[in-house]
């Protein structure tokens, strides 16, 4: 089976799943139906990641075997009822960053413990026709918006409670060469991870593979920092989306990753900087292998991969980076050449 072949049916699958940070059930719930015969042992830890194990080969005299950490995240962003009014409306809270001019009249699911009710996201304040210039041009905050459920305020605070999640809705759709839809960040990699696995079946990897899809990213690399705590690696790999700044409107210099030019090898973002032997040792592989690859400076951001490096006394640490357009908008874009260029050098990298 070649590294290249994708099931791009499972991408947007995992994009469509609900996921939160805190309540990732339902993605967790998918990698684990994968992850049946791609690994030697697979458990769920007590904050809820998945922790998949493959053994590696028998070394070869004077090599060196590892324990690395490939760790992608399982959440996406997205909201929290906090308040329900006396009209009811929902109020919400915030599960990662928002620009707030992506949400404006947006459909959304609230997941109660009854089951699911349809609802409408969008600022509170007058519509466009009787609005005053000044209010036209106001950006709302996440604090100002409103979820309509349609529903009297007895109904919905019978059916909803504080702490229920709150997706945006969006139904993932290849757009050309693109794969589109919500929470590509981080699915696309929790993707990336299974396939690799996937093409890793029957073989042994290199290096013992401690394979994590991580919780609570999105809300301060939570779930990677237990994780790397209990696996102790030698060697950590984070998988996660970078920008992809090559649209209209940027300017050259501004471009961090330009989508089908390849996977990104993050030198630095403001959460880490990267171990240089590693950059050096994925930028070499590429080349040697013939994989598109580009380097990476984000001026902000964080992965998994700053967890795992900071785990401890200390793990050399790298990670690799999906160019992605329109991030944190239910309308994220990856290429399928990116996706089948970090799956070849992970590949390329446990072999």
């Amino acid at each position: 089976m070649s590294p290249t072949d994708l099931r791009l049916d499972v991408l947007m699958h995992l994009s469509n799943l609900p996921g939160v940070p805190g309540q990732e059930d339902a993605v967790r719930d998918f990698v684990l139906r994968e992850l049946d015969g791609l690994a030697d042992e697979v458990r769920v830890d007590a904050l809820g990641n998945v922790i998949a194990f493959r053994a590696a080969r028998k070394p070869k005299k004077g090599e060196k075997v590892e324990r690395v950490m490939v760790s992608a995240h399982m959440d996406e962003i997205g909201f929290l009822v906090r308040f329900i009014d006396d009209q009811g409306y929902l109020r919400v809270q915030a599960l990662g960053g928002f620009d707030t001019r992506n949400l404006f009249a947006r459909n959304v699911t609230v997941h109660t413990r009854g089951g699911t009710l349809p609802g409408i996201l969008t600022p509170g304040g007058r519509p466009v026709h009787i609005a005053t210039p000044e209010e036209r041009k106001t950006i709302p905050e996440v604090r100002d918006f409103v979820v309509d459920l349609g529903l009297d305020a007895a109904e919905v605070r019978r059916r909803v409670r504080v702490g229920d999640m709150v997706t945006l809705d969006q139904v993932a759709r290849q757009v050309g060469s693109l794969v589109c839809g919500k929470a590509m960040d981080d699915r696309a990699s929790v993707f990336m991870l299974l396939e690799v696995l996937r093409h890793l079946r029957g073989k042994r990897p290199r290096h013992d593979l401690i394979a994590v899809f991580s919780v609570q990213e999105e809300v301060g690399l939570r779930g990677a920092v237990v994780a790397a705590y209990g696996a102790q690696p030698t060697v950590g790999i984070g998988l996660d989306v970078t920008l992809a700044v090559d649209t209209p409107g940027s300017k050259p210099d501004e471009a961090v990753t330009r989508l089908g030019s390849g996977i990104g090898v993050k030198v630095f973002d403001s959460s880490m900087i990267s171990t240089r032997w590693l950059v050096d040792e994925f930028d070499d592989l590429a080349l040697a292998q013939g994989i598109p690859a580009q380097l990476e400076v984000l001026a902000l951001g964080g992965t998994d991969g700053a967890a795992i490096q900071r785990s401890r006394d200390g793990v050399p640490s790298v990670t690799l980076s999906l160019p992605t357009r329109y991030i944190h908008t239910i309308v994220e874009s990856v290429h399928v050449d990116d996706l089948r260029a970090g799956v070849d050098l992970l590949c390329a990298y446990l072999r």
